[in-house]
């Protein structure tokens, strides 16, 4: 599509995975307005001196020059507003302004998938589960979500791709970039049967520790069901759980082979919790019954159009919250400047009226990649663990501000949540 070179340049300049360009989107209905706007510097959005630097310096013939190469080499790339976006990413609070694909992108629109997570060390008895109950899910037309990784991931792949259905690797480097190298034997497989390698990192970008973190919660939201079948106390697994309970998925996890194996520790936290007991592919296709909710989600999902409304983001305090687009009236940080802005009239048409808005950038971002409030978070639960209702009192935020910010943490592996919504930071 050919907006997606203005999602690029979007990511080019304020780097891959930053919530900034979303902070800046909420102002501008398309990435070409945006585009438009802030290199001809007609808009009072205030930039730090290295974004400034790059909506300077970066042009969009380079964005243009770098999808030319990326599918050259077989390698397609969808801006957000693409209607081959997938729908399941729209509903996250930072999604990936560009996703970069191998293969057959289209496995994911308007289909039944499940996301697969588990521990790289499986048991013969979690791997035996992910590939019997995975396997039978394929069979029947629901595309498998997992992470490419060794273990359970690739065992959820394999139970797809070696019976011929499509399914879903999302990888936490590039594409293109061959690992876990154990696994470079199976892409051929997964592609001739119609699955698809995806990423928000660009081609040739290094599996750096950092990524996989922030690549869970793309795992988390494109399986509409998420399914844990093998995961310790502190694993990535149990944050993708999280994740996906957040986004209003439902969890199913297997029971634990032996209850004092903690490889199964987190299994048994999680069915403490309240997630569902998975014991056979039965359990899952009862979510995808005709007239159930995720059926429902899936049959009315958005084709071929998009909306920012379920990005937009509004300022409390000196923090992004998640809210509809159609409440932005005013963003109240820095000096106002007058800008023209449509507002809503009831039962009229849209007319132009004055508003005087500023957007600054967010926070300033510590050597460890955490914004004020991030580190404010950290310092207080480092002192012992906390509830989360006593950290909104201790540091007088709003409690969906504070959930946002924890699950980042969270993600970044700074944090942990305990039962009962209590947290504590990681040894």
């Amino acid at each position: 599509m050919e907006e997606t070179k203005y999602w690029k340049w979007l990511s080019m300049v304020f780097g891959t995975g930053s919530r900034r360009v979303w902070e800046i989107m909420c102002l501008f209905e398309t990435a070409p307005e945006a585009y438009k706007v802030l290199t001809e510097h007609s808009f009072p959005v205030s930039l730090d001196e290295r974004e400034q630097e790059n909506v300077d310096s970066i042009t969009l013939k380079q964005a243009e020059d770098e999808l030319e190469k990326y599918r050259k080499n077989g390698i397609g790339a969808v801006g957000y507003s693409d209607s081959r976006y997938p729908e399941q990413l729209r509903y996250l609070f930072n999604p990936p302004s560009v996703l970069y694909y191998k293969g057959n992108i289209d496995c994911l629109c308007g289909t039944k998938t499940i996301t697969s997570v588990g521990t790289r060390n499986a048991s013969e008895y979690g791997l035996r589960a992910a590939s019997v109950i995975c396997g039978e899910l394929a069979a029947k037309h629901v595309v498998i979500v997992s992470g490419f990784a060794v273990g359970i991931d690739i065992a959820s792949h394999l139970a797809a791709a070696e019976k011929g259905f499509p399914t879903v690797c999302v990888m936490g480097c590039g594409v293109d970039v061959n690992y876990p190298k154990p696994n470079e034997k199976y892409r051929d497989v997964i592609l001739a049967n119609g699955g698809v390698f995806i990423s928000e990192y660009p081609p040739e970008t290094q599996p750096l520790p950092q990524n996989f973190p922030k690549r869970n919660r793309i795992l988390a939201a494109l399986g509409r069901v998420s399914l844990v079948f093998e995961a310790s106390q502190k694993s990535g697994s149990l944050i993708t759980a999280r994740l996906a309970a957040e986004q209003g998925r439902e969890v199913f996890v297997i029971p634990p082979s032996d209850i004092f194996d903690s490889r199964f520790s987190g299994n048994a936290e999680l069915l403490s919790e309240g997630a569902s007991l998975l014991l056979g592919s039965e359990n899952i296709m009862d979510c995808f019954r005709f007239g159930s909710p995720v059926e429902i989600e899936i049959r009315n999902g958005t084709k071929g159009g998009y909306s920012l409304k379920s990005t937009g983001i509004v300022w409390e305090g000196r923090s992004a919250v998640i809210k509809e687009r159609t409440e932005i009236t005013e963003i109240p940080v820095g000096k106002p400047k007058k800008v023209r802005k449509k507002t809503e009239k009831t039962q009229q048409s849209v007319s132009e009226t004055e508003t005087e808005t500023e957007i600054k950038p967010s926070e300033e971002f510590s050597d460890d990649g955490l914004t004020d409030i991030q580190q404010k978070i950290v310092r207080e639960i480092g002192n012992g663990k906390l509830h989360a209702d006593e950290i909104c009192t201790r540091l007088d935020l709003d409690s969906a501000v504070l959930m946002t910010e924890l699950t980042e943490l969270e993600i970044l592996g700074k944090i942990r949540s305990l039962p009962g919504k209590m947290y504590e930071t990681e040894k």
